[in-house]
């Protein structure tokens, strides 16, 4: 019979989507304060993908990525999604989102993110919130699935994403995970 074990911490990443009216200084505050110093943050980029948020964000958001110094177990993750989605309302201007924040879990093996919306594909948590494998390390890179939102399938985006896997197995190493 196998036996329970903790689970080995993940690194918390976070998808920023931010109106150009909020400062992005302003956010990194506030999430800072909730999870801790930010070591990594990509550049921002134009979010072209879709123009789904453009008319809720008063134009065409910024898109950019976040990367936690610290590393949370990864049965949090709803609990993450929850406190973001207050940050989010708290950002709402008549019921508009200025901000919508995507938290997620970078492991080893894999990326999940954190969701509100039920798929075939995404398995439910708690309170509402989903898990959804949205992208699996293998032969050395990020590969996508037929649900990767598309601004994840990116390779740039994937790339980070094994720069930042790297780094994280040296912390886990470091800290005697590995």
């Amino acid at each position: 019979m196998a036996s329970e074990r903790s689970f080995v911490p993940h690194r918390l990443i976070m998808g920023l989507l931010f109106s150009p009216f909020i400062p992005l200084d302003t956010i990194c505050e506030e999430l800072t304060k909730l999870y801790g110093p930010i070591v990594k943050r990509s550049e921002c980029n134009s979010f072209s993908f879709t123009d789904y948020y453009n008319e809720e964000m008063g134009g065409e958001p910024q898109r950019c990525y976040l990367c936690f110094e610290q590393l949370v177990d990864p049965s949090t993750l709803a609990d993450i999604k929850h406190q973001t989605n207050a940050l989010e309302t708290r950002y709402s201007i008549d019921g508009a989102r200025k901000v919508n924040l995507d938290p997620g879990l970078l492991s080893l093996a894999n990326v999940i993110l954190a969701t509100t919306k039920g798929r075939a594909h995404r398995i439910p948590l708690y309170g509402g919130i989903y898990a959804e494998l949205t992208l699996m390390y293998v032969n050395k890179g990020f590969q996508s699935f037929a649900w990767t939102y598309q601004d994840y399938n990116d390779e740039k985006v994937k790339n980070l994403f094994c720069v930042w896997r790297k780094e994280y197995k040296q912390q886990l190493k470091q800290e005697g995970y590995l």
